[in-house]
């Protein structure tokens, strides 16, 4: 079980952070350009399963997996979206994801009046301890396959 990676980005598809803990495989192309595929992919998947579900979409697009991961996808009422991909063992992340809006980008970035919101987030506090968290959360294995 293992946490790969976490993308944040603002209501325009602008990557306001990003950390890897246990990727094993490069995209192979430059970071701006993952961004933009990433932010592309997102707005694609959400705008399909709101038009072809079947049932009533309260929450929206959760996740999706592939063969070798899971995605996991939280978007805020301010149109912030977390999205952070794990193995397959890790079958839920909401929780993760709305615990990491609320308690720490709320308090290390909102609630920062150094911070400037909309600008990629710059904070050493707020990457510390997005770090100690992720490495204590039940699903994080720094050895995983």
């Amino acid at each position: 079980m293992t946490v790969h990676n976490l993308y944040i980005f603002d209501r325009n598809g602008n990557c306001l952070y990003y950390n890897e803990w246990n990727r094993k495989k490069q995209a192979g192309i430059s970071k701006e350009e993952e961004y933009k595929l990433m932010y592309g992919m997102l707005f694609s998947i959400r705008s399909f399963v709101s038009k072809m579900s079947p049932l009533d979409m309260k929450e929206g697009f959760l996740s999706f997996q592939t063969s070798k991961y899971r995605l996991h996808y939280y978007e805020t009422p301010s149109g912030l979206k977390f999205v952070m991909n794990t193995d397959l063992s890790v079958t839920n992340a909401r929780d993760t994801l709305q615990h990491i809006y609320s308690n720490l980008y709320v308090e290390y970035i909102v609630k920062n009046p150094v911070c400037v919101l909309g600008h990629s987030l710059d904070s050493e506090l707020f990457s510390s301890r997005l770090d100690a968290f992720i490495r204590a959360l039940p699903f994080y294995s720094p050895r995983a396959a």
